[in-house]
């Protein structure tokens, strides 16, 4: 019998990312389970990588109709006995397949606090057939149950982060200059970045804003944006309307993110719909003071004062104050920064969310199954 872990994501995004993290616990842990994932994707690859146990599935869409029986029929022959579905298209394509198996159970991660669709098959797809939903903080809760999903149905277990990719001795001794080297950057130059789908909730187009404000102030201060995604045009004509192109720096998707973050002075987060903000979590692990908004599941890691300064959505002049509140205040912002490692180091392990996942399959009816095979 086996766990099908279902990620149809086609980016590389923190929802992949913390499905990932999963796959590799429950590997190390020996429980026997498929990844289902998106052909050539970046998780493909990831996965295969780590050598976890891989099964490919083109998931078109939500209605994808040879895909439901392609993975209908993997689910009988590998005897699926749970189901999880990490995004909103595995929850339609996997849940239809896991019907036509009849999987005894069915478990839905929710990562984003956007309110559910009010029409009658999206609202179904967390209201049937679904024996646990995971939401990756109290916002997001919130919203499901706003959204007419029963609370008891809702578990809590907050994202994780592999701390090893943060160590020093994977980062190497240059890597706080490593953006000052790429980039040429000057000894006195402030370095502020964002990392995050270039999406209109994200609100890029808010911290673009309060760097206009700062570039009257102190314009020392650079703003860094990784990421990529369908706002990339739009973002960069701002900056140039806006007259900040000269500090405003888009460095597009990347995979050294933690050279990145440990090279910043300051991270920053503007979204106005948030879940959590996986990325709050890595710049946290780097010691890197926080300036986000009060938004979704944020204030849950960003505590106000103490790990990090919390704004407003959608209020360039309150992002703008809060950057130069730290900027002018170091040792504000390196207490900030060492309380944030703290916190993250005691609550967001990747272990101990694989281990609140795992003891979530045993609370729905896995405890006797995972009991005889850890005896086995």
């Amino acid at each position: 019998m086996s766990l099908f872990q279902i990620d149809a994501g086609t980016e590389w995004r923190g929802g992949q990312r913390q499905s990932l993290f999963l796959a590799k616990e429950l590997k190390r842990r020996g429980l026997p389970f498929f990844f289902i994932v998106q052909p050539e994707s970046p998780l493909h690859q990831k996965a295969r990588e780590a050598e976890l146990p891989v099964l490919p599935f083109k998931m078109r869409n939500e209605f994808d109709l040879p895909a439901i029986v392609r993975l209908a029929w993997a689910m009988k022959r590998k005897k699926c006995v749970l189901a999880h579905f990490h995004d909103a298209h595995s929850v339609a394509v996997g849940s239809a397949a896991a019907s036509l198996a009849k999987v005894p159970f069915r478990i839905i991660t929710r990562r984003v606090d956007f309110p559910l669709k009010k029409n009658y098959f999206s609202r179904r797809k967390y209201q049937k057939n679904v024996d646990a939903i995971i939401a990756i903080s109290e916002g997001v809760k919130k919203v499901l149950v706003e959204g007419g999903v029963e609370p008891e149905n809702i578990e809590v277990i907050r994202s994780g982060i592999d701390f090893s990719s943060f160590e020093e001795d994977s980062l190497g001794l240059t890597s706080k200059n490593y953006l000052r080297r790429e980039f040429s950057f000057g000894v006195d130059d402030y370095l502020v970045g964002i990392v995050a789908h270039l999406a209109d909730h994200k609100g890029h187009q808010y911290l673009i804003r309060a760097t206009k404000i700062l570039k009257q102030q102190s314009p020392e201060i650079k703003t860094i944006i990784v990421g990529q995604g369908p706002l990339s045009m739009e973002l960069n004509r701002q900056a140039k309307e806006l007259d900040v192109e000269d500090i405003v720096f888009f460095l597009g998707f990347r995979e050294d993110i933690p050279k990145i973050l440990t090279s910043l002075d300051l991270f920053v987060l503007s979204s106005y719909l948030e879940g959590m903000g996986s990325s709050i979590l890595d710049a946290m692990a780097c010691r890197l003071p926080v300036v986000a908004t009060k938004v979704g599941g944020i204030p849950e890691v960003v505590i106000h004062g103490e790990t990090g300064l919390l704004v407003p959505p959608r209020n360039p002049t309150a992002l703008a104050r809060a950057i130069l509140k730290l900027y002018n205040n170091k040792d504000l912002a390196s207490r900030l920064g060492q309380k944030g490692y703290e916190l993250v180091h005691r609550k967001f392990s990747a272990e101990a969310m694989a281990d609140k996942v795992v003891r979530l399959y045993e609370k729905i009816g896995l405890r006797k199954w995972i009991r005889i095979h850890e005896k086995a």
